[in-house]
């Protein structure tokens, strides 16, 4: 019987426990809401639900794809029990249409297809506004080797090309995402953190509704009525 001990870790959007098994932890998703890096905050009501179940069902789905993820068992509708892994200190940024920081940097209208996949890489410190840096900034600063980079980005596009379908099967079209990676204690690289409507920009395939964080960031309204109907259309419920 694996029982939780002490808290190890408390982030914007989730809690870490260890466990009695070292290699196991149970992650436990917050209601709590951010933005801009923090500069925002708030509160989405049943968001921790949401994002707990959302992730884990499609975990699952990439597990049976051959996609190794941190993912063990769900123990309850926000707490879940996931391999310890060290997270690579990197913000894999997947983009299928301009949107965001994106359409900014670039001067693309929101919406604007982008004619294969873009891969973004960003180094993890909330401090620093978590910047991005290419691959050479990777190597130079040793954030991870090349081999490691180059498994994680070919996960990443495994990753995106499932979702991608997937999520056209339920209307829906997936704009953009952010992925996490870790290592296990035996050196493998996993899929980490989440999948939900706070790391990806999920739009209505028909009327282009925004059904994701974006509805939080911009003062839209509806924030809980879209991550629900999320959760309804992954999970058929």
């Amino acid at each position: 019987m694996i029982e939780r001990t002490q808290q190890l870790y408390e982030g914007k959007a989730k809690k870490v426990f260890a466990t009695t098994d070292p290699d196991l932890v149970i992650v436990s998703y917050k209601d709590d809401a951010t933005a801009f890096n923090g500069e925002k905050k708030g509160t989405i009501v049943g968001k921790g639900v949401v994002n707990n179940r959302m992730s884990n069902y499609l975990m699952e789905k990439l597990e049976q794809k051959g996609i190794p993820t941190h993912y063990v068992q769900e123990l309850s509708d926000r707490e879940t029990l996931v391999k310890r892994v060290t997270i690579v200190p990197l913000e894999v940024i997947v983009r299928n249409i301009a949107a965001g920081s994106l359409s900014k940097r670039l001067g693309l209208p929101e919406g604007t297809p982008m004619s294969r996949t873009v891969l973004e890489y960003c180094y993890k410190d909330d401090a620093l506004g978590d910047p991005m840096v290419n691959a050479y900034h990777i190597m130079a600063m040793q954030y991870c080797t090349q081999d490691e980079l180059n498994t994680i980005a070919t996960m990443a596009l495994k990753v995106n090309q499932f979702l991608k379908n997937y999520f056209k099967k339920i209307n829906v079209d997936l704009v953009d995402f952010k992925l996490e990676f870790g290592k296990t204690s035996d050196g493998t690289i996993v899929l980490a953190d989440e999948i939900s409507p706070d790391t990806c920009r999920f739009w209505d395939a028909t009327t282009h509704e925004k059904l994701d964080k974006d509805r939080f960031r911009r003062d839209m309204g509806g924030v809980e009525d879209a991550y629900k109907e999320m959760m309804k259309r992954v999970l058929g419920e």
